[in-house]
């Protein structure tokens, strides 16, 4: 199955196989009672995301993630997250990661952090680092986001940018104001869910009831393939190099993200065809009869 949702995602347009490795570090194992399954879960993600990747001639990527335990105020924890970040960089490199994306982070040390692991022990490998923006512009230690994203850049990051948390209407802004001021290619991966003003971060959503719609509750806020589509134009515009989408992904978004920026790939043979629709149409062919009475709908 997993090795199909790759060749699914690469069918619609990606040029990178991901490993499912996001929260497959050794605390999130811990949590869930599986911290024996560590090592093989990692190495089996890595090799089916390899052999894909070999078969579509697509780049494969490691990942590390935010782990939810790092404490700047507490060396022990730091040292303890460097573990599990160097343990999963390790394993990526020894099967055959072209890259490394460490992702989702809202706070600049920790990231920082796992820029200096892949320094150190991806061998060399590129690192694309990624910040979530929560309801201010800013990292939970306190940074600007773009000077957080400057300072990952300096550190020697080869893509910097924005996943997670923020969907397209309010992760352009952010983009809008990282423009021009990041010398490093710009990633932007925003959640396929209408954010807005009140809600800037698919977290923040609530039901009806007033409950957290966040994370099981989220579908009546879903983009549309059309939302996705503008969103990769804009970006493009913008000069962002490194799209993508991210929680909530599935392949029609990724299809309609890789045409609106002048791809197509093998999934747009299956793109609908408005203008055959029976009702809605514009072909010349079609019935009048049910075109008129498209306007009693």
């Amino acid at each position: 199955m997993v090795r199909s949702l790759h060749r699914e995602f690469v069918h619609a347009g990606s040029d990178v196989v991901l490993a499912f490795t996001y929260y497959g570090h050794r605390e999130k194992m811990r949590l869930i009672g599986k911290e024996h399954l560590l090592e093989p879960m990692n190495k089996n993600a890595l090799r089916m995301a390899r052999q894909v990747a070999d078969e579509t001639g697509t780049l494969m990527a490691g990942n590390i993630c935010n782990t939810n335990v790092f404490d700047p105020a507490d060396p022990s924890s730091a040292e303890k997250v460097r573990n599990m970040f160097k343990e999963q960089i390790e394993w990526a490199v020894e099967e055959g990661a072209d890259y490394i994306v460490a992702e989702r982070f809202d706070n600049l040390a920790e990231a920082k952090l796992a820029l200096e692991c892949i320094k150190q022990y991806g061998k060399g490998l590129p690192a694309v680092v990624t910040m979530i923006v929560l309801r201010d512009p800013v990292t939970i230690d306190g940074v600007p986001v773009n000077d957080a994203l400057k300072q990952l850049a300096a550190a020697g990051a080869d893509v910097v940018g924005f996943n997670c948390g923020r969907g397209p209407a309010t992760m352009l802004p952010l983009l809008e104001a990282a423009k021009g001021e990041i010398q490093v290619p710009l990633a932007a991966i925003p959640v396929p869910y209408r954010t807005n003003d009140e809600h800037p971060n698919f977290m923040s959503f609530k039901t009806e009831t007033g409950g957290n719609a966040y994370p099981l509750e989220l579908e009546p806020h879903l983009c549309t393939r059309f939302d996705i589509a503008e969103f990769g134009s804009k970006a493009r515009q913008l000069g962002v190099q490194y799209l993508g989408v991210c929680c909530g992904n599935s392949p029609h978004y990724l299809r309609a993200l890789a045409e609106a920026v002048g791809r197509r790939p093998a999934a747009s043979k299956y793109s609908p065809d408005m203008s055959k629709h029976y009702a809605f149409g514009t072909d010349d062919t079609l019935s009048k009869t049910y075109l008129e009475a498209s306007q009693k709908f």
